[in-house]
């Protein structure tokens, strides 16, 4: 009887480890299954999942103008997990407490470059909406959901991003009383994790070093046309006009940008919330422009033509000179300048003064050398010399008119004794 009581109860005990370990077995079963279907719905490129773990509003939390899940924005989580995959390296359940925790290595998309890029883009979208307004001559990223997601579409679609693999933990919770019922908890790490860290890399404001962030700045303003460049630097005067013969200098000058603007950093000293960046910065030579536009001026106010031409004329004249003077010029001068950048706690911008960064790279042309109003358009020195050209026609004049001065003095003669002849006749009748 002892020997089949002692038989008996290893049976039960047999019996309950097979029982526990099928259940355990079976839930694990549950829970990989579970997992599976959520993630093969991301594989599949499913809207409806992925704004399930991942809202689009989540991405850019500090925006400020929302928007509808647009049709545009489900194209943008379907391009970023067209390349995603997962696979299940573990599984562990807690039956009391109807937990789970399920290690998973995920491959998504290169965020981090992902990232980056958009953060460049996003700086020079905001440069540019600064040029576009005389009064908007600061950058603020963009405060719309729609415009963001417009950058990251076309980055997307542009450029072909490697995969990279990463470990993360799931945790599943047992929502089932009668049956199991396990769920996926949603979390930020999660949705972190299932977009590859893209939320931790655009919230990093030391993602575009200062060096970087300067070259974004330099780089953006070689792509302005004359308007932009004129409204973001502060040479509205210079660079905007209705007028058609200043339009053509202005885009000659921005002509003159493109082709001769260029830098190379020397070095960034990054202290705290401020760095201080130095560039070789090369630029169109102004001082040879003027100075080629003075000699050609001045010889041309030296001229008859010049009294001739009357005021209009001359200003006219004056600004068809400093255009070729422009058009002409291949010279360039590279000097050292220093920038000085702030980092806010989104990202790095550039503290110079746009009209301060605006007479960097013009030099002595920052304001035209032609005035613009015609009646004012001889200064001085050029008042002088063309006293000196009318004196000088004046005086040809007055030589062409006296071709022999001894014939006035032999006439001037002959009238004098005429007078005495008539003076002595009118005695003599007397």
């Amino acid at each position: 009887m002892k020997i089949v009581k002692n038989l008996v109860s290893l049976f039960v005990f047999i019996l309950a480890v097979v029982c526990l370990g099928g259940c355990s077995h079976l839930d694990k079963t549950d829970v990989k299954t579970v997992i599976s279907t959520e993630l093969n719905l991301l594989k599949n490129l499913d809207p409806d999942t992925a704004q399930k773990y991942v809202s689009y509003k989540e991405l850019f939390p500090d925006a400020t103008k929302e928007t509808t899940l647009s049709r545009e924005i489900k194209e943008v989580f379907s391009l970023f997990f067209q390349n995603f995959d997962y696979q299940i390296l573990d599984i562990d359940v807690d039956e009391n407490n109807k937990e789970a925790v399920a290690k998973v290595k995920l491959t998504t998309i290169d965020a981090e470059t992902l990232a980056s890029d958009y953060a460049k883009a996003s700086l020079k979208a905001a440069v540019l909406k600064a040029a576009g307004s005389v009064s908007d001559d600061t950058e603020q990223t963009t405060d719309s959901l729609e415009d963001r997601y417009v950058i990251l579409d076309d980055l997307l679609k542009q450029n072909q991003y490697e995969t990279v693999e990463k470990e993360c933990t799931l945790t599943l919770t047992n929502k089932g009383t009668s049956k199991p019922e396990w769920e996926i908890v949603r979390t930020h790490s999660l949705e972190n994790d299932l977009v590859g860290g893209l939320m931790t890399y655009l919230s990093d404001s030391d993602l575009i070093p200062p060096e970087e962030t300067l070259s974004i700045y330099l780089n953006t303003l070689k792509t302005m046309d004359s308007t932009q460049m004129g409204n973001y630097l502060g040479l509205e005067s210079l660079l905007n006009t209705s007028d058609s013969a200043k339009n053509s200098i202005a885009s000659a000058l921005v002509e003159q940008v493109h082709k001769c603007l260029d830098y190379q950093i020397t070095s960034c000293d990054i202290q705290s919330y401020n760095a201080i960046v130095t560039a070789e910065v090369t630029t169109f030579d102004s001082a040879s422009i003027l100075s080629d536009y003075q000699n050609s001026r001045d010889a041309y106010l030296s001229s008859v033509d010049a009294v001739i031409d009357g005021s209009s004329k001359r200003y006219e004249h004056s600004l068809e000179l400093l255009l070729d003077s422009i058009n002409n010029n291949t010279s360039t001068v590279t000097s050292s300048v220093t920038f000085h950048l702030f980092n806010d706690g989104v990202s790095w911008k550039l503290l110079e003064n746009s009209e301060a960064l605006g007479n960097a790279i013009f030099g002595t042309l920052s304001t035209t050398p032609v005035p613009a109003d015609p009646d004012s358009a001889i200064e001085d020195d050029d008042a002088e010399q063309l006293t000196i050209a009318s004196d000088t026609a004046a005086t040809d004049s007055e030589e062409t008119d006296i071709e022999n001065p001894d014939d006035d003095i032999d006439a001037s003669d002959n009238a004098d004794e005429d007078n005495i002849d008539e003076e002595s006749d009118e005695s003599y009748y007397e």
